[in-house]
């Protein structure tokens, strides 16, 4: 049965409730007491008809009987009928108890008085009392089933995948840019889907399944969506989380409707993305939502080997958490070929840039190179939310358009976070956390292998009171010990220089987040990076242990307690470096700290200004925009 007709079916017994209700609610209204005298087979009125309300009181009931105007009286049930001498028609409703009263005074005032016998009510109380339940069970089927299009009502199970016809996906590989290698790997699958003969005819045969491997925001969905466009085929898209249900064996039921329907439109592109709820490692059973979770996986298994790759129809999984995939679904044969879709590089950034620039409308200084080179690491989401909030921040400002200020404001927002301007801090507040940003400020400056300094601020900016943000001059693929032991310096400079100004008694939790990222680093050189002396060229972390430490059941209490100790020792290594640096240079501390207080925002080349001429900094770090 289809959606249209289940709509229709309970369409028509709303219908039929509302009608049976509105018969209940409006008995004795409009023309219902001529109709009770018709019935009654009592002689009705002639002539023009006196204009009287559809029912009166009791007491002007009683009124029109003392005045001689009744002509005729019909009582059926609680409900009598009334018919004037100036041939009109009402009716009241009479008290429980009062007919003898009526009658009696009918008879004195020689008025005719017809009964009607009472009618079986319990079609309309069953009509009544269904209504409640329908408008209860309606919503309820609705919902366990999905909806009307998605399983709902008798078709619960069916797959709730969206289905984007050719005609209206209007992406192509030109909508999306930074990604020339994932583009390049993915044209093949294009080139198949267009000609399968072409490829069929040498004897080989095209990938069942492609993966595609990144960080969130790199646009792995734009590109799934690119490929069906640039086919002109169907796309069914759906997430990896709308098959796994409370109900066991549901989303088992929902792939093979997926696939079902894909066939029936092949050629075709099945795109599930984060795939890693649906596909994620088995444990062996264990009851419950475990039991769903394998047999929904162990489904689509089975339906990836069950389709002929001639059919025309290609699966596409993204998941930015590869590593925690069931090895069965890796295998060849199913994701045979994965595709890694990275943060693109400073060519990359352009392109991205210049894409979603265009519907901006830019000051002519605006160029997206300049951007590009500012903001490394940048993923093509967080370069997309970076142009609508400079335009926003344009707009806000009533420019005529959007200038490198707009661009550099929001940079900062995205970076930092927004301005709190409205929280108030004490005095010792602010001069508290001067002094531990101009801490995190100066270590950087005299760590020639960090990143260099973009700004310094003590405005609250998202959940910090205040903030150091450093930014790599060059893309980078791999960082080396002396850049992570100088980011170790960097984290413990905020810690120390609240110790050095403050004292030991006076440290407060601002370098919690500082402490965490400066263990989580070090744990990694211990546990993955082999850059501990003391435990050699080992990896200590399993695969698949939490990614914030290591699998304490694959190693003995012994080095567990060795593995800590090298951790601890290697972040006591940099709060002493860190230390050093601020003592040998507390004027430029100081200096640096009171800037804070009286501008609140330094960014790199004020920085560098203030340090240098307080006898402070290290040459190496200098601005390149200030050498000579």
């Amino acid at each position: 049965m289809t959606a249209k007709w289940k709509v229709a079916i309970l369409a028509g017994i709303a219908v039929l409730c509302s009608i049976g209700t509105y018969v209940a609610l409006t008995w004795g209204d409009g023309d219902e007491s001529r109709a009770l005298f018709e019935e009654a087979g009592v002689g009705l009125a002639n002539g023009s008809a006196e204009s009287l309300p559809d029912e009166i009181a009791y007491s002007d009931f009683l009124r029109l009987l003392d005045q001689n105007a009744v002509a005729g009286l019909v009582l059926k049930e609680d409900r009598l009928a009334i018919r004037t001498h100036a041939g009109g028609y009402t009716s009241t409703l009479l008290p429980e108890g009062f007919a003898p009263e009526v009658a009696a005074r009918a008879g004195a005032a020689g008025v005719e008085l017809a009964f009607l016998p009472p009618e079986d009510g319990r079609f309309m109380d069953l009509m009544i009392s269904l209504v409640p339940a329908l408008i209860l069970l309606g919503p309820i089927l609705y919902l366990v089933g999905g909806g009307f299009g998605r399983g709902g009502l008798l078709g619960i199970g069916r797959s709730p995948a969206q289905l984007i016809d050719p005609k209206r996906n209007g992406f192509s590989f030109a909508d999306v840019a930074g990604v020339e290698d994932a583009k390049e790997e993915l044209g093949e699958v294009i080139a198949f889907l267009k000609d399968p003969t072409r490829f069929q005819s040498l004897g080989g045969r095209m990938p069942k399944g492609l993966l595609l491997l990144g960080p969130p925001g790199t646009g792995k969905t734009l590109l799934a969506r690119a490929v069906a466009g640039e086919a002109k085929v169907p796309f069914f898209s759906i997430s990896g989380s709308e098959f796994v249900e409370m109900f066991v064996g549901l989303g088992a039921r929902r792939v093979r409707s997926l696939f079902r329907a894909a066939r029936k439109q092949a050629p075709c592109i099945i795109f599930i993305d984060e795939i890693d709820a649906v596909g994620r490692r088995r444990n062996g059973g264990g009851g419950g939502g475990h039991d769903e979770h394998d047999q929904t996986l162990n489904q689509l298994l089975v339906e990836i080997d069950g389709f002929d790759p001639s059919e025309g129809v290609v699966l596409i999984g993204a998941t930015n958490r590869p590593d925690v995939l069931d090895p069965a679904l890796l295998r060849p044969g199913r994701f045979d070929r994965q595709v890694n879709v990275g943060n693109p590089d400073l060519k990359g950034r352009i392109e991205i840039l210049s894409v979603h620039m265009r519907k901006l409308k830019l000051d002519e200084k605006v160029q997206p190179i300049d951007i590009a080179r500012g903001t490394p690491g940048f993923s093509g989401a967080d370069l997309a939310n970076l142009v609508n909030e400079a335009a926003l921040i344009a707009a806000r400002r009533g420019a005529d358009a959007v200038d490198m200020a707009a661009f550099e404001a929001a940079k900062d927002k995205v970076l930092m976070g927004a301005e709190r301007r409205s929280l108030t801090m004490s005095d010792e507040e602010r001069r508290l956390t001067a002094y531990h940003e101009a801490g995190h400020a100066l270590v950087a400056l005299n760590e020639p292998d960090s990143d260099p300094l973009h700004k310094a601020t003590i405005m609250p900016r998202g959940r910090s009171l205040g903030m150091v943000v450093r930014l790599p001059e060059r893309d980078r693929v791999s960082a080396t010990r002396a850049k992570l032991e100088a980011d170790l310096a960097v984290a413990m400079g905020g810690r120390v220089a609240e110790e050095l100004i403050f004292g030991a008694a006076r440290v407060t939790t601002g370098a919690a987040a500082d402490i965490e990222m400066a263990t989580h680093i070090a744990r990694n050189m211990v546990c993955k990076w082999g850059m501990s002396d003391r435990l050699g060229l080992v990896a200590y972390a399993e695969e698949n242990a939490p990614s914030t430490g290591y699998d304490k059941a694959a190693m003995t209490d012994s080095t567990a307690a060795l593995i800590n100790g090298e951790v601890r020792a290697i972040v006591d290594r940099a709060h002493a470096r860190a230390r050093t640096v601020l003592t040998e240079q507390a004027p430029a501390l100081d200096a640096l700290a009171q800037a804070l207080l009286d501008r609140e925002t330094l960014d790199a080349e004020e920085i560098w200004t203030i340090v240098a001429s307080a006898g402070g900094g290290d040459a190496a770090s200098r601005p390149s925009s200030l050498h000579s």
